[in-house]
């Protein structure tokens, strides 16, 4: 049985003897009396950080968990750098909180401690999407907003999500700002929750029907929409916040002919139907999947408890319905705009499209052919929301996305829109079926003109202290010595982006990448797969992303080339764990 160190039982003993109410005291004094060191371990450690979604944890008592003192020590951290950072600024903020177990009680204890710091606070009196939050944030003209939520997280999860003036998640230097200003605070007395009624102002539907009529007016084919208005489409919001506004943008699209899967409609943080409430697990889309079999549907929809991320399903063209992956729908919906644009003449030069360093290169192949500014970021949606803030005025940004089944079109907000991604989704189902045409088959005929891109994506879960410390020995390890060849193809470059730096390994030179430091490794190897190795920002994993690609002279051809590339996956990925 591990001991406790002396650092963390100092942190049990301040959470014992401190201002904290009695629940959470007899809380870890049960623990205490169990021996439970684990979990008294994993609990008080550390604080919880602000990683790149943002504070995400376990709810429960303690330093490293979600609970009243954390998500009230963390909102004054972000008042006191709003203060700092806006002196004698009327200072707003918005709040929005998805359908996971106390959001609607962290939100309210987000509100009363920024209310008690003489902060503005614009408070969506029920659950909403975390892009309409960013929206809100952008029309109140809000120095900062918070959302709580834990996205795809099991249920035992909550999180905070912080976003700046821009309506995206803060990046350099002011998420470090912010976490300099929470680590300050060593008492939980410093913390004001005495909440001042007169700083909080409701919003719900007036917001809702300006964000949806942006929605609306981005829309680029109508006309295939009028003649394809009974597509048949099911939709499960997945027990989250989904279900207040996707079916309303499908029926502003013009879509009438959406089922919403019964069993999954109703707002429930206990996910009953699912394991994870997550898009891109199968299981979570079984109800719509059967649903759309019994209906004979041409789409599935079902987006994560917040809203930001969406999965989809078609019928191949043997009738079976698949999954699509991240990477699939970001390229069909990327390829999509950026030809319907084409095809209206509304390229003008100025148009650009972002995607992350682990998202496809399909979708650079897409812009480059197309003479579409692409550009690269480093992964989580705050740094493609980075870039559309940046460029805003000079360019303009059309769409956006990355493999983990999030994506924006227009920048109506900065983070990722599964409102606006199904209704894009569904409108381009619309475009391709009023020429004859499948969605399964717009793929395949992606493929045969750009090539046949196939990512997979394997992630190691080591929970807790001993688990962060296992993953950090594995980078160190692929960073001091990489491998000198994966799946049959040397190694030939490797990019260190926490060092910002590229080594072509035959030659030692080594060049400076233009990116901030972030914890990501990259083989690229001579026959052009690419292989990163990623600790996650949100959750108790190290990723592991594969990309490999070849010529696809035909539709016919596909099952055979792919099945080829899943085995130069698998032994790439047996190269990377020997």
């Amino acid at each position: 049985m591990q001991a406790i160190d002396q650092s963390t039982q100092a942190t049990i003993n301040q959470w014992l003897s401190g201002n904290y109410d009695e629940k959470t005291k007899a809380e870890i004094q049960a623990l205490v009396d169990q021996n439970a060191t684990t979990e008294l371990t994993d609990s008080f450690y550390k604080s919880l950080e602000f990683g790149t979604g943002g504070l995400r944890g376990i709810m429960g008592a303690g330093s490293n968990r979600i609970n009243k003192y954390t998500i009230g020590t963390a909102t004054q951290g972000l008042a006191n750098y709003l203060n700092n950072k806006y002196p004698g600024e009327k200072i707003s903020v918005a709040i929005a909180h998805d359908s996971r177990n106390n959001s609607d009680y962290f939100a309210k204890i987000t509100a009363d401690v920024f209310s008690a710091n003489g902060i503005h606070v614009y408070f969506f009196k029920e659950l909403r999407p975390t892009p309409e939050l960013s929206f809100a944030v952008r029309h109140f003209n809000c120095k900062s907003g918070v959302m709580l939520t834990a996205s795809h997280n099991p249920k035992e999860y909550n999180g905070y999500k912080a976003y700046g003036a821009d309506g995206g998640q803060f990046t350099s230097p002011d998420d470090k700002l912010v976490i300099d200003e929470v680590n300050k605070i060593q008492s939980i007395d410093d913390v004001k929750f005495d909440r001042v009624d007169a700083n909080v102002e409701l919003i719900g539907e007036d917001v809702d029907k300006l964000y949806l009529d942006g929605i609306t007016a981005l829309s680029i084919s109508p006309d295939a929409i009028k003649r394809q208005h009974d597509l048949k489409i099911v939709y499960s919001p997945i027990h989250g916040t989904g279900i207040t506004l996707v079916p309303k943008a499908l029926a502003q699209f013009g879509f009438t002919n959406v089922t919403v899967v019964e069993e999954q409609s109703k707002p429930d943080g206990n996910f009953p139907t699912v394991i994870y409430p997550n898009p891109e697990e199968k299981d979570a889309l079984t109800l719509a999947i059967n649903k759309a079999k019994e209906i004979d549907a041409d789409l599935v929809l079902a987006t994560d408890p917040d809203a930001d991320r969406v999965g989809i399903a078609v019928k191949d063209n043997s009738g079976e319905w698949v999954l699509l992956n991240g990477n699939q729908t970001g390229s069909l919906l990327i390829n999509y705009v950026v030809s319907a644009w084409e095809e209206k003449g509304k390229l003008t030069g100025k148009e650009f499209v972002v995607s992350t360093i682990v998202t496809t290169s399909l979708i650079k192949a897409i812009c480059d052919a197309k003479n579409v500014e692409y550009f690269n970021t480093l992964t989580g949606f705050k740094w493609i929301g980075q870039i559309i803030t940046k460029l805003q005025g000079e360019k303009t940004f059309i769409a956006g996305g990355e493999e983990s089944y999030g994506y924006l079109i227009g920048d109506l907000v900065r983070d990722k829109d599964a409102v606006v991604s199904a209704a894009f989704i569904s409108e381009m189902t619309a475009y391709y079926k009023d020429k004859g045409a499948s969605l399964y088959n717009a793929l395949l005929d992606m493929y045969v003109e750009y090539g046949l891109y196939k990512e997979d994506l394997v992630s190691l879960t080591k929970k807790g202290k001993s688990g962060a410390e296992e993953i950090k020995a594995m980078m160190e390890k692929f960073r001091n010595n990489p491998p000198a060849s994966l799946g049959g193809s040397k190694v030939a470059v490797l990019k260190d982006y926490e060092l910002s730096q590229e080594t072509d390994l035959a030659t030692g030179k080594v060049t400076k990448l233009d990116y901030p430091a972030s914890d990501v490794l990259q083989f690229n190897t001579e026959d052009g797969s690419i292989v990163s190795a990623r600790p996650s920002g949100t959750e108790p994993k190290i990723k592991f992303y594969c990309s490999v690609n070849a010529p696809l002279a035909d539709r016919k051809d596909f099952e055979k080339v792919n099945g080829e590339l899943g085995d130069k996956i698998k032994a790439v990925m047996a190269d990377l764990q020997a």
